[in-house]
């Protein structure tokens, strides 16, 4: 006899690591004592990462998220978000005396300046990523007149470069590993004599999480990610889970959540995006285990002990010294 629903409830595995991200942990606590030492409005370039959650939380706090510095008053503080930006935002940051703290990934950071080494001893650079997103946006603004952007292996074959003896690839930090190793392969089959990067650009926390979910998929019928829309690294964790065959949703939390996704007997992974709360990711689990008396336990892929210190504006400053007024 097949076992019903009520012999055997929802099991629940909670993919490790999960979640905040070195960088993303950095860039979160760097906005959050901005505003206790400067007050607010603290402006924000940029999404500070790419989570509602988060951006709705520090909006009601009082951070000023802003496309465009114009939009952000002389001499007030501005912040750049974990993604980067371009020297001609700072520049123009310069021009409008705003006091800027730079949240920047340091992986980020390893990028461009990867791209801006790579463009000066005369390379074309081809910057493997995804159109629009701010880290590309970023990136490719160290050096615009060398850096070529592909997203796909077909994007490669319609490349025109003036040397090929002198081609560079590197990566956005948030990408699949599957996608980055077939468009490289393409490269390097297209244009032999291609360098890299000494290091790999792909995050260690991208590369973990990717790694979670490929394994425990495996074990599942089912994946949440918890994530926004907007966010690379969470999109490519449903990706990843889908071409294992398994349904994947991406999620911003439990609101999103339906339950006829679900018989209520099935084994279901949970994991969440870098730039997702632990939070959000308990009130998914919650809502689970009251809907379907599900079981929950961790299944720890790797251990990460990374932490990047906080922005050098930030350690300056005596948190004694209180917001300032107004």
């Amino acid at each position: 006899m097949g076992e019903t629903p009520r012999d055997k409830p929802m099991q629940i595995l909670l993919a490790a690591p999960r979640g905040f991200c070195a960088g993303v942990n950095m860039a979160i606590e760097s906005l959050d004592l901005a505003i206790r030492l400067f007050g607010t409005p603290v402006y924000v370039y940029h999404e500070i990462v790419h989570n509602k959650y988060v951006v709705d939380t520090f909006r009601a706090k009082g951070a000023i998220f802003v496309d465009d510095l114009e939009q952000v008053p002389e001499g007030a503080h501005l912040l750049y978000s974990a993604h980067g930006v371009s020297p001609a935002v700072r520049e123009q940051a310069r021009r409008r005396r705003l006091a800027t703290i730079d949240a920047t990934c340091p992986l980020v950071t390893k990028v461009h300046l990867e791209a801006l080494r790579f463009a000066r001893l005369g390379y074309t650079v081809v910057l493997i990523g995804h159109q629009g997103h701010d880290e590309v946006v970023g990136t490719m603004g160290e050096a615009p007149h060398a850096i070529r952007l592909v997203e796909t292996p077909e994007d490669v074959d319609r490349l025109q470069i003036p040397d090929e003896s002198k081609v560079a690839y590197l990566t956005q930090t948030t990408l699949s590993i599957d996608d980055a190793n077939r468009i490289i392969e393409r490269l390097r089959q297209r244009f032999p004599q291609i360098v890299g990067p000494p290091k790999d650009d792909i995050c260690y926390a991208t590369q973990n999480r990717q790694e979670a979910v490929k394994l425990l998929s495996a074990e599942a019928e089912l994946v949440l990610v918890v994530g926004s829309q907007n966010s690379s690294n969470s999109q490519r964790l449903a990706e990843i889970a889908r071409e294992s065959g398994v349904p994947a949703y991406l999620i911003d939390g439990p609101g999103d959540i339906e339950l006829g996704w679900f018989r209520g007997d099935e084994t279901v992974v949970i994991t969440a995006g870098a730039s997702a709360p632990e939070l959000v990711v308990q009130q998914c689990v919650e809502l689970l285990v009251r809907h379907f008396h599900a079981s929950v336990s961790q299944r720890q892929v790797r251990a990460e002990e990374v932490y990047f210190p906080l922005p050098r504006e930030l350690r300056r400053q005596p948190l004694s010294a209180g917001p300032a007024a107004g």
